[in-house]
């Protein structure tokens, strides 16, 4: 059976309150309000969670705005990022990669490949060569693959793959670990310039953009969510751990 951890607080959203009433129908469910408890020291597959800038700490967010689709934008839901804690449109849920497997509660692996789904659109974090961030120019990373912005390409495209890169843990991901993401068809970084700001509609959000260097700017760190507690892969019929 699983168990998961709710940390700061209850989130506003209809999907999480729906998502807890089934949690605590079918499994434990374990609130904190900050801190790390026994068992929950990794970030796991199916968990979900809000990721934070180091520099800034802005938190990865996404909706249903887009991108212009003139000026070497592709038109594909924006992704930026947000200032305060509580949105709900910053919550994203851990999910395997294109064409992989990511069984729920096992740690995510150091240097080992996720996509990110936005848990409000459904729609998973994106990036791709052809298209350019509005405001650095930098390379654009978008939400694409659900209703408000589909994906001609399919279920399994991985412009959604992004592989984790951790920094002072070698083997899997610590919830207080400061990590990289890099996009595996490109090889660029989820990055936040620290100095691109929208105006309206979406003023005060952050540019969200990738880039090929890794420097602080693009480090990220595992805040509010919840949190799957991390199961032995021995249990699970695997031998790694």
């Amino acid at each position: 059976m699983d168990t998961v951890q709710l940390q700061y607080g209850i989130f506003p959203s209809l999907i999480f309150k729906r998502r807890l009433l089934l949690l605590a129908l079918l499994q434990q469910v374990v609130y904190v309000t900050n801190g790390l408890n026994q068992g929950f020291d990794f970030v796991t597959c199916g968990s979900s969670l809000k990721l934070a800038h180091v520099q800034s700490g802005a938190r990865l967010h996404s909706h249903e705005v887009k991108y212009t689709n003139n000026g070497g934008s592709s038109g594909q839901n924006s992704v930026t990022g947000m200032m305060s804690q509580t949105d709900a449109n910053s919550m994203w849920t851990i999910k395997p990669p294109a064409g992989g497997m990511c069984e729920s509660g096992l740690p995510v692996k150091c240097g080992g490949a996720i996509r990110l789904q936005h848990v409000k659109t459904g729609c998973y974090l994106h990036s791709h060569p052809h298209f350019q961030s509005p405001l650095s120019k930098n390379q654009e990373v978008s939400g694409v693959g659900c209703p408000s912005s589909p994906n001609f390409v399919g279920d399994n495209d991985p412009g959604d793959n992004w592989v984790l890169e951790c920094g002072h843990y070698p083997h899997h991901w610590a919830r207080n670990d400061r990590v990289r993401l890099r996009h595996e068809s490109t090889g660029r970084y989820l990055h936040h310039t620290n100095a691109h700001q929208y105006q309206r509609p979406i003023s005060g959000q952050r540019e969200i953009c990738a880039v090929e260097y890794a420097d602080d700017n693009g480090l990220w760190a595992a805040q509010e969510g919840l949190f799957v507690k991390a199961q032995n892969e021995k249990q699970n019929g695997h031998d790694e751990l």
